[in-house]
Parts: C-alpha cells; structure tokens; sequence
C-alpha cells in the first residue's frame, strides 16, 4: 500500500515536470491523470506556479509568488473561503518579524492580500492577490501563494468552496 502510494506521487511529480514554463496566465498542456480532475489546482513551487485543470490536458498556468526559504510547504487542501477585498490580520510569527505592521490592515491599496484570497484549509494559508507585483515569480512570502491581482481575480471566478488544492514541490 505505501510503496504503491510512493510510485503515484513520482508519477506525479515526473508528470508535473513536463508542463512548460509559464509567462503569465495562459493555456497549457498539461498531464492527464486521475490526480488532475477538471477543476483541481496544482501548485508547483520549485517552479513558481499555478495551475487551474479545465478537463483533460487542458490547464491555465498562473505565474505566482511562493513560500520563501524555511516557509515553504506541500500536501493537500481545499478552499475553505473566499474573500473579496479582504482585511488582512497579520499572523503572530509575521508581526514578531516586523513589529510595526498593525494589527490589522483594512482592504485597498496597502493590502498585502490585495483584491481577492482563496482561503485555504484551516486559514493558515491563502492563494491571494498581492500589493507587491514585483515578487511574482519570486520566493517571498510565509507560505501563502500570491498572484498578480487580475489572476486571482480570473481564478477567484473559476473556483469554488472545496476546490482541491495540491501544492508539490
């Protein structure tokens, strides 16, 4: 059981290696698999990207932002909330690294979640916009996946509450 678990997950990760790069948000090939149903997300962080599966080998790549170093993660969630315009509240670990964020920073312009966060799991993380477009494509934040404003927005309108989410290295 556990040595058949162990050869899907290198098959997964052998077949999420073969999708090409993306520039931005665009269609792609991707891998057909039962891990791959219509409407699951596929994060790839060594690659820095997303993918939203539309069926078969059909999938739109977003270019994102992940987990910097000592940050990162991977396993399996879904989307438990979505949130437009969201407050942001700064986790203890975030405000103990830098002191002067308050305690919570109201929706606009200064939002580090920007216009849109797919909430996931228990809350810890998110898939959200960012008001820090500069660092998409990077490794900088502390574990959640950000992503250019308007591709949240597309993704935030393809999704629902229970959307799987897999993140894999």
């Amino acid at each position: 059981m556990c040595s058949r678990f162990l050869l899907k997950i290198i098959l997964l990760v052998i077949l999420l290696a073969g999708v090409a790069a993306p520039s931005a948000a665009r269609p792609s090939q991707s891998p057909s698999s039962a891990e791959y149903s219509i409407g699951r997300i596929i994060i790839k962080t060594t690659e820095r990207k997303l993918l939203f599966v539309k069926g078969g080998k059909d999938a739109i790549e977003y270019k994102i932002a992940v987990g910097r170093q000592g940050r990162e993660w991977t396993g399996s969630t879904s989307i438990s909330r979505k949130v437009l315009n969201p407050a942001w509240a700064p986790p203890a670990q975030i405000r103990k690294d830098n002191p002067r964020l308050p305690a919570l920073v109201k929706a606009g312009p200064n939002n580090p979640l920007g216009v849109a966060v797919l909430v996931l799991g228990d809350g810890t993380y998110g898939i959200h916009g960012t008001n820090r477009p500069e660092t998409i494509g990077t490794f900088a934040s502390y574990g959640c996946f950000r992503m250019y404003n308007k591709d949240i927005l597309d993704l935030f309108s393809r999704v629902s509450i229970g959307t799987s989410v897999t993140v894999v290295p």
